[in-house]
This record gives structure tokens, C-alpha cells and sequence, in this order.
């Protein structure tokens, strides 16, 4: 970002895609190759109309025939171009032939790269919009180890020319980002988006990798996504990577728990172990085509607050051990995750959570924004494939709350009543009452304190990690 001092006041400008472009083309140094499928070769196109490019690209190509593509690069197993898979190996093999066709003797100071992307832009009965991948692999020292910064996007303007506008300028904030804020992550994300808007394109995932992005934890980087409105989900896989909703949501049966997981208890488990269950019982449901979704919302992580990183890693890294899939979501209401959902399946979808929940669902407060009221916000939330699995919790006076029991905002009785009595609240029966009296909140405290106590609350997995790795302050 350049700086114009105006006499007593400081303006911050973003340079523009050809102020950019030129100069990347007026670094002698930089020195790569260019390589786009599916929507045009619109980056490249900003390095040649911005003047100088003869010193910046090695090469320009497209293999839009999928025959060219495939002799190229390979032939994928499931057939398919749109991939991380295949911008990887399109990265790999560009990087190759730009080391085995220019001679360090001839090039000693260069730094070399390899942009690539592979995107499919809206198609004409403009059903879908449009998605693709974007990646570069670059050098910042001579003849030094390769970096990757490789992230998936999605389109939100619905013409096609206007998407492959957007996707050139990405790609050349990309390439000038990669060279000239590398040192910056979680800026980076922010120059992503100069001389675009977040109405044009949506960033979902992003991955760092090599010898200059060895402290960046990318669980961090994708968290700054949702912080910052890029998207509004990020998922990390149980060993802990960053991976794309879409690829592990497709066409599966949902089952997904919300909590704040601060830490996992043994309430936690209970619930997931039983409401799997009940979920497995249903038609057309089986553990083969089902996934298993830990959620954590942004607003529970702002709970003290600001968001607190190490807190939000010790979250993660607790779920992860457990084997589970999370997901990060800027879902406050609960028929929105179901919308999210509903975007990658039309299979069965099921949600975990405590009656406390179940009756703040059904408090009209929660829907005076919608222009539909309630019954907008009920239509998303319990359409035919979405079932509540519900757990219950004792009331001050010791009693045990379910769905048959708990008491609604009087304007919602009947309305739970209809969905109470078409199946789709479902009681989690097997339980251990002495576990109704543990909360996480409370277990933290203990925690901090120093007390013990707080490890008969927790799976003895947990306890363990909690202990090795200094997890949420235990000392």
C-alpha cells in the first residue's frame, strides 16, 4: 500500500492491477510461467497490456482440450479438472520445465515461479456459479527452495466475463503478494482483495507452505477468512490441515455438533457417541456416507471477547486428537448452517445439541431481522431432511428436561408441537445423569485454578493432551 502525504494528512492508496503487474515486470529478477484452464488466461493478460512483460513471463499457455490437459499433466482418477489435485500437479510440472529450460548460468539471479489455476466460471443456465483453484509456487533467493500459496475460490457475479475480470485481478494480487508481502500471512489475505469486493468472489481455503511459511499455522490463516468476512466456514480435517467443505460435505449425510468444545467433555462425547446412533438408524443412513462435523461458531469464540489464537489452536487441536472433522462458522442462527449444509447435499442432516438450545430456537427474537419472520428462518431449518437429536439437562430443581417437558415462548407452542410430533426432535435416552452436571465453562475454571477436579470431567484422552501440551492454561 503506498502513501500519498496530502500537507497535514496521511492517504493510504491501493495500488492498482497495472500498477501492480508493471512492477512485477520492472523486477528484473522475477521469472515465471503461466498456465490457466477454464476461464481465459486473464491474469496473465495483466502483465502484457501493463508494458515490460518479456522480463517477467518465460511462458503463456492454455490446455483447454481436456485430451492436451490430460497428455500434459495426467489424467486425474475421478476425471475431474477443477481440483487441488490437479493445480498441484500443473504447479509441479510448470516449475520443472522452467528448472530443466533455463540455466542458472544464464539466470543466476532470478527468482523463478509458476502461476496456475483451473477454474470453471458460471455455466450458461447460470445454475452454478462457478468455483476454481489459484495457486503460485515461487522462490524469494536465487535458486532456493520453492514456496506455495494455493487457495480455492468462488464466484458470486453472475456473467461470466465479468468472473474472469475478478479472476485476473486475483491472480495478480496473488503473484504481488506472494513477492512483496510474503512476510505478512495474515495481511496477505487482506491484499487479496485489492481492487475487488467480497460481493465478486468468495475465498473458502487457503494453504501456505515451504521454508518462508514454516511458523504459519494455517488453521490461524483460515480463521482470519471467517474473521474477516471472506467466507463464512473453514473446516480442518482431523490431522489438522485445512481442507475444503465442499470436497468433504458432497453428497453426504450431516451429522453435526455445536459447542464451544472449551475443552471437549465427557458431555461432549456423550452426546456424539449416542446421537450416531439414532443417526444411523435412519433410512438411507450409514457410517460409510456420513461425516461427523464438530462446529464452533465465531461468536463463540468471541465469548470473553476478542478472539484469544492459542485458545481457538487448543480448541482444534483437541478435536483433531479425537479424530473429528471441524468446522469454523460465522453461523450465528442454526437454520444458517443448515443452508450451508444444504448447499453440498440433499442427504439426511442431523443436529446435536443440549434442550438449552432447542428452546432459544424456538424464542422469536431470534428471527425479527428475517423478512419471513419464524416461519422463514423453520422452513431452512427443518425441511424434510434435517432432524434435532436432543439432549437433555437438569433445571435448577434437579429435574430432568427433554422435548417432551421444556417449556417454549408461549407464541411457539404449537409450532413446536407440529415439529415434536412429525419426528423431528428425537431425545438422546441414553445418557449418564451425572454428566448433565458438567459444563465447560466450569471445568475451565478448575483448570486455571489449579484444582484436579477437572479431570474426572474429561475423556481420559483429553486430560492427557491437556496436560502434555499445556492446553488452556494448566500449568
Amino acid at each position: 500500500m503506498d502513501i500519498i502525504h496530502n500537507g497535514d494528512s496521511v492517504v493510504n492508496t491501493v495500488p492498482t492491477t497495472k500498477q501492480k503487474a508493471l512492477k512485477i515486470n520492472l523486477n528484473e529478477n522475477i521469472y515465471g510461467s503461466f498456465a490457466e484452464i477454464g476461464a481465459g488466461q486473464e491474469t496473465v493478460r495483466q502483465f502484457f497490456r501493463a508494458g515490460g512483460a518479456s522480463s517477467t513471463i518465460a511462458k503463456s499457455m492454455s490446455a483447454y482440450d481436456k485430451d492436451f490437459s490430460d497428455a500434459i499433466y495426467g489424467i486425474e482418477n475421478d476425471k475431474r479438472y477443477v481440483t487441488e489435485k490437479r493445480l498441484r500437479k500443473m504447479l509441479v510440472w510448470e516449475t520443472d520445465l522452467i528448472e530443466k529450460r533455463l540455466t542458472r548460468d544464464k539466470h543466476p539471479d532470478k527468482l523463478f515461479f509458476s502461476f496456475a489455476n483451473t477454474v470453471a466460471t458460471i455455466d450458461f443456465a447460470k445454475k452454478f456459479k462457478g468455483h476454481g483453484w489459484v495457486g503460485i509456487k515461487f522462490q524469494v533467493e536465487p535458486g532456493g527452495d520453492y514456496n506455495e500459496i494455493i487457495i480455492h475460490i468462488r464466484f458470486k457475479e453472475n456473467v461470466a466475463r465479468l468472473q474472469q475480470e475478478t479472476l485476473g485481478i486475483l491472480g495478480t494480487n496473488l503473484i504481488y503478494s506472494a513477492f512483496y508481502k510474503y512476510n505478512k500471512p495474515k495481511k496477505l489475505l487482506k491484499y487479496l482483495y485489492d481492487n475487488l469486493d467480497k460481493d465478486q468472489l468468495e475465498i473458502d481455503t487457503i494453504n501456505f507452505s515451504g521454508p518462508i511459511f514454516k511458523d504459519v499455522d494455517n488453521r490461524l490463516i483460515s480463521l482470519q477468512l471467517v474473521k474477516k468476512g471472506m467466507t463464512d466456514a473453514v473446516m480442518f480435517s482431523p490431522d489438522g490441515k485445512n481442507v475444503l467443505p465442499a470436497k468433504i460435505l458432497y453428497k453426504k449425510n450431516i451429522l453435526a455438533l455445536r459447542g464451544s468444545f472449551r475443552p471437549v467433555t465427557k458431555v461432549n462425547v456423550e452426546m456424539y457417541l449416542n446421537s450416531i446412533k439414532l443417526f444411523l438408524k435412519q433410512k438411507n443412513v450409514d457410517l460409510e456416507n456420513t461425516q461427523v462435523v464438530f462446529e464452533i461458531t465465531l461468536s463463540n469464540l468471541k465469548s470473553d471477547g476478542e478472539i484469544d489464537e492459542q485458545d481457538f489452536l487448543d480448541r482444534a487441536k483437541l478435536l483433531c486428537s479425537l479424530g473429528q472433522t471441524v468446522l469454523i462458522s460465522n453461523f450465528k442462527e442454526y437454520f444458517k448452517l443448515v443452508e450451508y449444509f444444504s448447499l453440498y447435499t440433499k442427504k439426511k442432516i442431523g443436529l446435536t445439541m443440549g434442550i438449552n438450545n432447542l428452546i432459544e430456537i424456538f424464542d422469536p427474537k431470534y428471527y425479527t431481522h428475517l423478512s419471513g419472520g419464524i416461519l422463514e428462518a423453520f422452513g431452512k431449518l427443518f425441511f424434510k431432511n434435517v432432524k434435532v437429536f436432543a439432549y437433555p439437562m437438569l433445571n435448577e430443581d434437579g429435574e430432568i428436561i427433554n422435548s417432551d417437558n421444556l417449556k417454549v415462548h408461549p407464541r411457539m407452542k404449537e409450532l413446536y408441537k407440529f415439529f415434536k410430533y412429525n419426528n423431528k426432535v428425537q431425545d438422546v435416552e441414553d445418557y449418564n445423569v451425572e454428566h448433565l452436571k458438567i459444563f465447560s465453562r466450569e471445568v475451565l475454571a478448575l483448570i486455571n485454578n489449579g484444582d484436579p477436579k477437572w479431570e474426572e470431567m474429561l475423556p481420559e484422552g483429553v486430560t492427557k493432551l491437556i496436560k502434555d501440551q499445556k492446553l488452556f492454561g494448566y500449568k
